[in-house]
């Protein structure tokens, strides 16, 4: 018989899940320290409840709280350095982030920032003289996993594309998972959102470096997102709690597995068209997925197969079609386009990861499928 692949598994974020979760386990909070500078963007955190909740439980505790609620969709380093100086002006003792993949990946780098006075450049460099601050998120959107990640994904504008830097410090150390949070979104950022969190399962599965560990955490996740495919295609009023709370936990689940695998070449892809055209991070994924499927169907089909068990479709065209109809817009790619952002994913470390051998063909493939040639 053979030995199983060796594998390493930290998860050091501890996840704490259900409704008034924030009110019902405060008390963590108050063993992180006595000074908190939120991190949010301009408006979810108030429609959603989570501020009004998070600052409830910190005025109960005595902490001392601030406010930077100007994270920008799809963060640059430039911002992030107006958070760095936002921190250290307050001078926290932590950091409490609400809010979608934006806020959550934002904090991360403010919470580097605000004990090391750096360039925001030098946070790609992955070594930081002080340890970066410890971080409570409080996620909104059911997508990025963020929350138990230790990954920031930033806008480098000069480059013209995003980038993700990481380390175990910066796993948060408290998560709190909470449906309620996700009902204020709109619908269609709530499929957006959730169909990047299939991306993070899916992605992790059929990673090069899937083990035993990520592979439990990847399938328990999809089979849950699975189970809500049928509300995402009815529309805004099939997504209750219920289905909300699962879809919260697959993405988390997507997370954990993602800590563990890195993403695909999908997610490199997706790059580039919501830098230049403006596509959601999950919508563009959503439209890569069904091109990777076929690319990873060739290679690993048995793997294949069960992503497509867990999501109740009998086939990858099918599984594509039924994504597309999710998502209202079409952008159409010229050669030129393709090809520019081919070179900007090949070198990237995404594609080492990816099933298979990924060439310049194999991607201009993956783009065409829903970004065809006009």
């Amino acid at each position: 018989m053979q030995l199983q692949s060796s594998f390493s598994f930290f998860m050091p974020t501890r996840v704490l899940h259900g409704q008034n979760i924030i009110q019902d386990e405060q008390s963590r909070l108050g063993e992180m320290g006595t000074r908190c500078l939120i991190v949010t963007g301009a408006s979810s955190a108030k429609a959603s409840g989570a501020f009004q909740d998070l600052t409830s439980a910190l005025e109960n505790l005595g902490i001392r709280y601030e406010l930077f609620d100007q994270v920008e969709p799809n963060p640059s380093l430039e911002n992030v350095a107006q958070g760095g100086d936002a921190a250290r002006r307050f001078e926290p003792d932590f950091i409490a982030a609400i809010g979608g993949g934006s806020p959550l990946d934002a904090a991360k780098a403010i919470a580097v920032l605000a004990v090391n006075d750096i360039p925001p450049q030098q946070l790609y460099d992955g070594h930081f003289a002080n340890t970066p601050l410890p971080i409570a998120a409080v996620p909104t959107t059911a997508g990025t996993g963020s929350e138990v990640t230790p990954y920031s994904v930033l806008t480098i504008t000069d480059q013209e594309t995003k980038k993700g830097f990481g380390g175990p410090d910066l796993f948060p150390k408290l998560a709190f998972l909470d449906p309620r949070y996700c009902q204020s979104l709109p619908f269609q950022v709530s499929v957006d959102t959730a169909v990047d969190a299939l991306s993070h399962l899916v992605e992790g599965y059929l990673s090069a470096r899937a083990n035993d560990a990520s592979d439990m955490l990847a399938e328990r996740g999809m089979a849950l997102w699975g189970t809500c495919l049928p509300a995402l295609q009815i529309g805004e009023g099939a997504l209750d709690t219920a289905v909300r709370d699962r879809l919260l936990v697959a993405s988390a689940l997507g997370g954990m597995t993602i800590s563990h695998t890195g993403t695909a070449y999908v997610h490199s892809l997706g790059y580039p068209l919501t830098f230049y055209h403006d596509i959601p991070h999950g919508q563009a994924n959503g439209l890569l997925l069904p091109g990777f499927l076929r690319h990873a169907e060739s290679v690993n089909p048995d793997r294949v197969a069960a992503i497509l068990r867990h999501l109740d479709h009998r086939s990858t065209k099918s599984l594509g079609d039924t994504l597309a109809s999710l998502f209202p817009r079409r952008v159409q790619l010229s050669q030129d386009e393709l090809d520019s952002y081919v070179e900007k994913t090949l070198p990237t470390k995404n594609v080492t990861h990816s099933p298979g051998t990924v060439t310049r063909e194999v991607l201009i493939n993956t783009l065409a499928e829903n970004f065809s040639r006009p």
